[in-house]
């Protein structure tokens, strides 16, 4: 039985799993995306939360913990001056996980782990989003309905008005043909 034991050892020794975490940590914060084995993304992931939560605190206690982890000075400034920013209203899950489909050398199955706050493609589709949505999801009712047939006519009703005045100010010439202006010159 396997009660109490909630670790992913990831088929390595402590020594072996901890660098192997830090070391996946480091390029996630550098490249803010890695494609890896859907396991080894999962434990990523509860590895570097904590971290990403202790960095949104810039002092120099939580700066030299983050450090014991990450073992790298550019990955911990990179951290505490780029991504602790973008993060800092965010309550967790700062991390994303997807699916890529399998291997093709053994068939593991392979994952694309990433910071949710800096993948342009999905912040650029959920600004479309934000400014497209404009209804609710709720039935429409007939006050609804009337309100759009309502303004419907009184538009109806100016663009008739204008088009009598725009006909009897245009003066009517009879168009020439660029045959017609050859011999005219």
């Amino acid at each position: 039985m396997r009660h109490n034991k909630a670790i992913n050892h990831l088929g390595r020794k402590s020594g072996h799993r901890k660098a192997l975490l830090s070391n996946m940590a480091n390029s996630l914060i550098l490249h803010k995306r890695i494609q890896t084995t859907v396991a080894k993304a999962k434990a990523l992931q509860g590895y570097i939360e904590p971290l990403i939560t202790k960095s949104k605190e810039d002092t120099t206690h939580s700066r030299r913990m983050v450090f014991s982890y990450l073992k790298n000075k550019y990955a911990v400034t990179e951290l505490f001056r780029e991504v602790a920013p973008k993060v800092a209203d965010r309550p967790g899950g700062y991390t994303r996980v997807l699916k890529t489909g399998f291997r093709q050398g053994d068939g593991a199955d392979m994952a694309l782990i990433e910071l949710v706050d800096f993948n342009e493609a999905a912040l650029a589709s959920s600004a479309k989003k934000e400014v497209k949505k404009s209804s609710t999801r709720r039935s429409r009712s007939k006050k609804a309905a009337a309100e759009t047939q309502a303004p419907a006519a009184p538009v109806a009703e100016t663009a008739a008005e204008e088009t009598p005045a725009a006909v009897e100010t245009a003066p009517e010439v009879p168009a020439e043909t660029p045959a017609e202006e050859k011999k005219a010159e």
